[in-house]
């Protein structure tokens, strides 16, 4: 299933995690390279193991995935696309195992809090895990059929599990964003369609700094979609920013938008433009 050439596209996670699902729905035709951490998935692009990298950004009920927002600034990479992926947990045992036997269920936190009143509903422990494809793998290989998982479809499939109950989350529509990562940025022909646009940028530290940064967007009609902020630098006092705006870079309202950002921040950085997804249109 992993390749280490530069047709692969490489996850963070073991086979069967969600953003391994991500990378078949997306590329059924790329191998994919399971990566440990975030880090070692940017890494296998830069070096060559991989020439796409999967990476999950926000999800509709867990909010931003903290890490990225911190790799992204300093990696060479560009996004060059997107995807929407309807998340979907099953509960999950080995071989043999029934409802009525089962007294733990282990998966990533986020996961147990989504299937939280079912979990409750059965009376199971839950158990947190690093993530919800590993968690499936473990209990494969414990083989103890009162210790269940919850786990994409794929992973009971791949690691021989039993699926005790379907469409095991509580609220149906979780949805997770990801982004495409390259070594080179490719910005979309400005007439193929809605485009999306992403940068980081820093303000500088003067009264109504970001008011002013921001400003070009609006004098020039450009929709600003995400402005998220964190903080960088050891006394607190640097304020870094994610954005994503509606259109492309060779437009001229955003290329006057993005001069203008320029000229009241500081570190500005075009991480891609890349096509809207469908998922935004519906």
């Amino acid at each position: 299933m992993n390749s280490a050439t530069d047709t692969a596209i490489a996850f963070q996670g073991v086979p069967g995690a969600n953003s391994h699902i991500a990378c078949q729905n997306c590329y059924p035709e790329r191998p994919t390279l399971a990566c440990d951490t975030f880090d070692d998935a940017f890494s296998a692009v830069i070096d060559g193991r991989a020439g796409l990298a999967m990476i999950p950004i926000e999800n509709s009920l867990g909010g931003r995935v903290a890490d990225i927002h911190h790799l992204l600034p300093a990696s060479p990479l560009f996004i060059t696309a997107e995807y929407f992926l309807q998340v979907e947990y099953d509960l999950v045992a080995p071989k043999g195992a029934t409802l009525e036997g089962l007294r733990e269920v282990r998966s990533h936190i986020q996961a147990l809090a989504q299937c939280r009143e079912q979990i409750k509903a059965l009376g199971l422990d839950p158990v947190a895990h690093a993530d919800t494809a590993g968690a499936a793998k473990d209990v494969a290989q414990l083989g103890d059929k009162s210790i269940g998982a919850v786990s994409p479809p794929l992973a009971a499939e791949i690691y021989g599990l039993e699926v005790l109950r379907k469409r095991f989350e509580d609220r149906i529509g979780n949805t997770t964003r990801f982004v495409i990562l390259s070594r080179n940025r490719q910005d979309p022909d400005p007439k193929s369609g809605p485009c999306m646009t992403a940068m980081i940028f820093q303000t500088r530290s003067v009264p109504a700094s970001l008011y002013k940064a921001m400003g070009g967007f609006a004098t020039n009609g450009v929709n600003i979609t995400k402005l998220e902020s964190y903080i960088s630098g050891e006394r607190f006092n640097v304020a870094r920013f994610y954005a994503e705006i509606e259109g492309n870079p060779a437009d001229p309202a955003v290329d006057r938008a993005i001069a203008e950002l320029n000229y009241f921040s500081e570190e500005v950085k075009i991480l891609g433009a890349f096509p809207a997804h469908e998922f935004r249109r519906k």
